[in-house]
């Protein structure tokens, strides 16, 4: 049997992120992260609802030297033990490495269906970028964008904008309820 999942982003959508000149940027220590309001209840309800939530995530500080993949691993760890996630996987390339895993190509998203048994057509993605959003689609999945106020470019094409995690959780729950 396949399942439905929730596919999130996690700088933006369910953990804030820290804005360095201008730019969202991940927290440099678990002392900078911050889990958002309403994403642990969001998680439950999702989880509630017969969602597998699976993290999704671009980590190129890792590959550009700026950041340990211990880092993000203990990162990881602590927002695995508070939300219940199904699984993490992440991406510590950039651009310039052209892998199959790196948003906005769907890889990551691909690999998660293999190992999970998921249903990617009955599934969402939820991110608070393009990258996020074009990843999502070409997936297959159902979108949300997370509007954040971010000054870059928002997706061109998204199924939903919102401004949460938990607001794009009741979007869904209000559609499919299981």
């Amino acid at each position: 049997m396949r399942h439905p999942a929730m596919f999130l982003d996690r700088d933006g959508v369910i953990n804030r992120a820290v804005i360095r000149a201008g730019i969202p940027c991940p927290p440099a220590s678990l002392d900078e992260l911050e889990i958002l309001p309403g994403v642990p209840a969001a998680s439950h309800a999702l989880k509630a609802g017969g969602y597998r939530l699976v993290v999704v995530t671009n980590q190129p500080d890792v590959a550009r030297g700026s950041t340990s993949r211990e880092l993000v691993c203990d990162i990881h760890a602590r927002l695995a033990g508070a939300l219940g996630l199904d699984a993490i996987l992440t991406c510590f390339h950039d651009d310039a490495d052209d892998c199959d895993c790196r948003k906005p190509k769907p890889g990551l998203l691909l690999q998660a269906a293999r190992e999970l048994s998921l249903d990617l057509a009955s599934s969402f993605m939820v991110g608070d970028r393009w990258r996020d959003v074009e990843a999502g689609r070409r997936a297959g999945c159902r979108t949300f964008y997370v509007d954040q106020g971010y000054e870059q470019s928002v997706p061109d094409c998204t199924d939903y904008r919102v401004e949460s995690l938990w607001q794009a959780a009741g979007v869904i729950l209000a559609l499919e309820p299981r």
